[in-house]
């Protein structure tokens, strides 16, 4: 799954008398079916007109205008825009830990060495600061998450990247819309990728969208993720098959209408949590930022990962909440890396994290008993 951890299978089959609340719940409704519909009546089903209108639409409607190029996931878009970055083995990109861990597996896919540094405690973003004591001469590119929807510091990043010579390729698999000082977040570093995964803000049932800071970086995603060629049978370079077929597309075209109206829901939904949930850390919102809530995600505070997961338990098995802790594991420390560093703040966060449900169709009774049940057990110490 890009970016989000596996959601908890039994927490979705807890027996109750009341309805239970997931932590994640795909909006597909009968616009979207009538797309699908429309593109298989069509007999174009592969990548075609449908996809070049969404690349449009999202170029228009999420990154500024920037060209952007459709892919069959967020990772793809990770993978292929690096390489037309220049990505090649022994390079290093300088990455958080605290992400899923596709953040890293991109990098290191194509040879290249992911260097993992700390985030910053309150908003859980790349913190600049770490990101320059990190750099040496083997770094090419550092890649920022714009975490659970809040934008990283990216105008400080791209400052650091720009005194050493570095590209940056922007995390946004999780927030479409958000916005850092004004302007949208994909549109300030070389290149971009947002997933279009079922859980994130908006989806195409399965695919990714890479927007490109250069007409040279889009015609090189493009070409890799055609097998190398713009024309058929004419190979320019050794390319992949990660190509978003038309009947994703249409799924993306309709969501996209409806995502400014979703965001807006998660964010009452969070002002709402902001307001009256006892016990807990909310999330912090930096002046600048213009958060859209992908995740709801708060701490608690001093909290083991034992007791945090008691408190996530309560909340499913006495209230019938769900709940996603994203990311128990720091992804240095997965079996995959196993980095011997320090990372103090993304250990904490490991430790400390819950996300809760903050998805549009979250109903205000739904809204209600989220508060009750958080404030329930933060009371009772579990």
């Amino acid at each position: 799954m890009r970016q989000d951890a596996p959601i908890d299978q039994e927490s979705l089959s807890v027996p109750t008398e009341r309805t239970f609340i997931p932590p994640a719940k795909p909006i597909i409704g009968q616009d979207e079916q009538d797309a699908v519909t429309r593109v298989l009546a069509s007999g174009m089903v592969a990548q075609g007109p449908e996809v070049a209108a969404f690349e449009q639409e999202f170029a228009a409607a999420l990154v500024g205008g920037r060209e952007c190029v459709a892919v069959n996931s967020g990772t793809s878009g990770q993978h292929l825009g690096m390489l037309a970055l220049g990505l090649k083995p022994g390079d290093e990109v300088i990455v958080p830990s605290f992400t899923f861990a596709a953040t890293a597996n991109s990098v290191a896919i194509t040879g290249a060495v992911p260097v993992f540094v700390d985030v910053d405690p309150e908003t859980f973003t790349l913190d600049p600061a770490c990101v320059r004591e990190a750099i040496t001469d083997r770094t090419v590119g550092i890649q920022p998450v714009h975490l659970y929807g809040h934008p990283a510091p990216i105008d400080d990043i791209v400052t650091v990247a720009a005194e050493h010579d570095l590209w940056v390729f922007e995390d946004a698999a999780q927030a479409h819309g958000a916005i850092w000082d004004g302007r949208q977040v994909g549109s300030f570093g070389d290149a971009a990728m947002y997933s279009l995964y079922p859980t994130k803000n908006m989806t195409s049932g399965e695919g990714g969208m890479v927007a490109c800071g250069s007409a040279e970086i889009a015609r090189t995603v493009r070409l890799l993720r055609n097998q190398g060629m713009e024309k058929q049978y004419a190979n320019e370079v050794v390319g992949l098959n990660n190509r978003m077929t038309d009947i994703h597309a249409a799924i993306g075209r309709v969501q996209l209408q409806k995502l400014p109206g979703w965001t807006a829901r998660r964010q009452e939904l969070a002002g709402f949590y902001d307001a009256h949930l006892e016990g807990v850390v909310v999330p912090v919102v930096r002046d600048r930022a213009t958060h859209v809530y992908h995740q709801y995600t708060v701490r608690l505070e001093g909290a083991s990962a034992a007791e945090r997961d008691r408190f996530a338990a309560a909340l499913r098995e006495e209230h019938q909440v769900g709940f996603g802790v994203y990311y128990p594991t720091p992804v240095h420390r997965l079996a995959t890396y196993q980095e011997d560093i320090e990372l103090p703040v993304t250990e904490m966060l490991a430790r400390e994290v819950l996300s809760l449900p903050v998805h549009p169709s979250v109903s205000d009774e739904d809204r209600d008993r989220v508060v009750e049940a958080v404030n329930a057990v933060a009371r009772g110490g579990a």
